[in-house]
């Protein structure tokens, strides 16, 4: 499980690709990997990887096919930053949202906004699942939890605050660029039992 509570922005140093698997080495920031262990759990732009292999501070991790195709993972190129969080450890405060780093879609950043002292992001989600995104209520972004702020037909913003434009990779978004969204799992369990008992529309295929 993860906190949703980004630890710090990593680099891509290397995607070694073979058929139906990438394999990912990902350099994380100076003293930020001590007391990591081979099969721990690593957030990777919101997406949980298993720790294959480490090397000083680069952990490598595996990725198959069906998590190249449903997260952002399978665009990611060397050099690029990512967010990374360490799973939780029982005893940790818990200051965003329980994540278990299971990517539900991904959503396109459609509109930047940039007032004093902040900056106002709108992403467009594929329709089927709009149904789980309500305003102030709680999403994960590329593994950043953040609370909805207004949400339009098949779009919605989150308002970002400059230490969260500075602790991860949101500082340097780009209108156009996709990112890996997990639903609160709360949100999608009361939804998906209204829908159940007739009050709703039926859940997204796969869900």
């Amino acid at each position: 499980m993860f906190t949703g509570i980004v630890q710090g922005i990593a680099v891509v140093e290397d995607i070694a690709a073979v058929t139906g698997l990438s394999t990912f080495a990902i350099r994380l920031p100076d003293n930020t990997a001590e007391g990591v262990t081979i099969g721990a759990s690593v957030a990777i732009n919101g997406t949980c990887l298993t720790v294959t292999r480490q090397s000083g501070n680069t952990l490598y991790f595996d990725a198959m096919q069906e998590t190249l195709t449903l997260t952002t993972l399978g665009e990611l190129k060397p050099g690029q930053a990512v967010n990374f969080e360490r799973a939780a450890r029982i005893g940790d405060e818990i200051g965003g949202h329980l994540l278990s780093g299971h990517v539900h879609t991904t959503a396109s950043v459609a509109e930047i906004l940039r007032p004093e002292n902040n900056v106002t992001l709108w992403f467009e989600v594929p329709e089927p699942w709009v149904r789980y995104i309500f305003p102030k209520g709680f999403i994960a972004i590329n593994g950043a939890s953040l609370t909805i702020g207004e949400v339009e037909g098949n779009r919605f913003n989150v308002h970002l605050i400059p230490e969260t434009l500075r602790a991860t990779t949101f500082g340097t978004i780009e209108e156009g660029m996709k990112v890996n969204i997990e639903i609160d799992s709360q949100t999608q369990t009361i939804v998906d039992t209204l829908a159940r008992l007739g009050y709703d529309r039926p859940a997204p295929e796969g869900s």
